[in-house]
Order: structure tokens, then C-alpha cells, then sequence
């Protein structure tokens, strides 16, 4: 929760960890105690989190045989967007807001046991190991 700034001084920001609706996550006034966006941010940062865990694993614009400069843009522009959403989450918990810590932690083990735990991997016929639906590279 951050104060506007008034005559030179800057109010401080929640910096201990606090329940409650009552908090601005990403853009000054959102959700700002409306239960229903704080829901929907909930939402949103659970859905980032397991975003980025996949993002992290998945190998699969890394063809053997692809063109060097369209495979290299296709990672490059995968490793930004992965950051991106890295950075989203990141700035999500720093509102110290418990629930919104809960459901990135949440998210984060959800994607992992999704996409990077195994749990998921299985062979197919022709012997090449799939992980998560996706072809892997040897």
C-alpha cells in the first residue's frame, strides 16, 4: 500500500505481512479493497506462477535442424516473456500480503508438479521421452 508522496516525504509502504483485501497490486488503485478484483488478483498471480514454471522447462521451439536465427528469436523472445512473468509474481508478493504470497507459493508447486517434477513424463512409442506432452531434445 503505497502513500502518495506530500510535501517532500514519502509515507512508508506495509513492509510486515498483513491479511486482507486492502492492497494495490501492480497499478495504484487495484484492487484497492474491492473483494472481487482481489479475487481476480489472487486468480491472476496462481495462474503466473505455474506460467513461469513452464516457461522454464519447456524446450520445445528448440528443434534440432531449426533455423538458427528464427529458433534463437523464438528462445529469446520465450526467456523475456518468462522474466516478465517472473518479475509480475515477484512484485506481487512484495505488497506482503499473505494470500497473495499463499496462491504464488501455491501456483509455483502446482506448476512444478506439472511441468517440472517428472510426475507427468512418459514414453511413447517411438522410445523418444515426451515430457508433458512435449518432445524433449536428446
Amino acid at each position: 500500500m503505497m502513500q502518495k508522496q506530500e510535501q517532500g516525504t514519502m509515507e512508508s509502504m506495509q513492509m510486515t505481512f498483513f491479511w486482507g483485501e486492502d492492497v494495490e497490486v501492480w497499478f495504484s488503485g487495484w484492487p484497492a479493497g474491492r473483494l472481487a478484483m482481489y479475487l481476480l488478483s489472487l486468480a491472476l498471480v496462481f495462474v503466473f506462477s505455474p506460467l513461469y514454471e513452464w516457461l522454464s522447462v519447456c524446450k520445445f521451439l528448440a528443434r534440432p535442424g531449426a533455423p538458427g536465427a528464427a529458433s534463437g528469436l523464438l528462445q529469446t523472445l520465450l526467456h523475456g516473456l518468462r522474466v516478465g512473468v517472473a518479475y509480475l509474481v515477484m512484485l506481487s508478493i512484495m505488497t506482503f500480503n499473505v494470500g497473495i504470497l499463499l496462491v504464488a507459493i501455491a501456483g509455483h508447486a502446482v506448476g512444478f508438479l506439472l511441468f517440472g517434477s517428472g510426475v507427468f513424463s512418459r514414453r511413447h512409442k517411438d522410445g523418444d521421452k515426451h515430457q508433458n506432452g512435449l518432445p524433449t531434445n536428446p
